[in-house]
């Protein structure tokens, strides 16, 4: 299997997050994979943004969940980037992409879209949360999906396995050999996040990962070349 690269939120090392700036500048730089994050806007539209909350990302304040489309399209996200809907993005780019969704409500919006769409082949669906992913696998049969960790033994690979995901993410902080290991007797592929360091570049070679998740389109050229 080739290794991928997949763009964090696009590339937010050079663009600002979740904007159609930086899915843009992602697919230019000719990374594998997009990811992006997915929330429910109050009008239920499925918006592309990492937080439950506007501030960080916005010139806005208060919660994603209790503003419209249209108070969240007014709103600057970045170099006069706008708040954009999955349909936007893809639109936009014709790199696949891998849709993070934070909860069951989500996972059933997003499979809407992907029958409407037909994007069973274009979109894996990742998710910290296993019941999410057991919702979108039953909405969507066929579909691809991730278990997402950050704190994580073993176990995940039990919890991976459970929810029928394909894939494992994983903090690439936290990773040992013994849980490749694991995962690997399991068949699971394994990405490693957030890898913007030759040092974690070499450790994702190391332990023959499946890819990584960068901010940076040049993490692309140093894993080639390393590879």
């Amino acid at each position: 299997m080739n290794f991928l690269t997949i763009g964090h939120r696009g590339v937010m090392g050079v663009a600002p997050e979740n904007t159609l700036r930086s899915f843009v500048a992602a697919e230019r730089a000719g990374l594998d994979l997009i990811q992006l994050d997915l929330r429910l806007s109050k009008d239920g539209a499925l918006v592309v943004m990492h937080d439950d909350q506007v501030d960080r990302t916005t010139d806005g304040t208060g919660p994603v969940a209790e503003k419209t489309l249209a108070e969240l399209r007014a709103l600057d996200a970045g170099r006069g980037e706008r708040v954009p809907v999955l349909e936007e993005v893809l639109d936009a780019v014709r790199t696949p992409v891998q849709a993070e969704i934070k909860d069951v409500a989500t996972a059933q919006a997003l499979a809407e879209v992907m029958h409407r769409r037909d994007l069973v082949g274009r979109v894996e669906v990742s998710s910290f949360h296993d019941e999410a992913i057991r919702e979108i696998a039953r909405l969507v049969p066929g579909v691809r999906t991730a278990l997402i960790a950050g704190r994580y033994g073993t176990d995940v690979v039990e919890r991976a396995v459970q929810a029928g995901a394909a894939t494992v993410c994983l903090d690439i902080r936290r990773l040992t050999l013994e849980v490749v290991e694991h995962a690997r007797k399991a068949g699971l592929r394994i990405i490693g996040w957030v890898v913007n360091t030759p040092e974690h570049l070499r450790l994702v070679r190391a332990l023959e990962l499946d890819g990584a998740t960068t901010d940076h389109p040049e993490i692309r050229r140093t894993g080639r070349f390393t590879a």
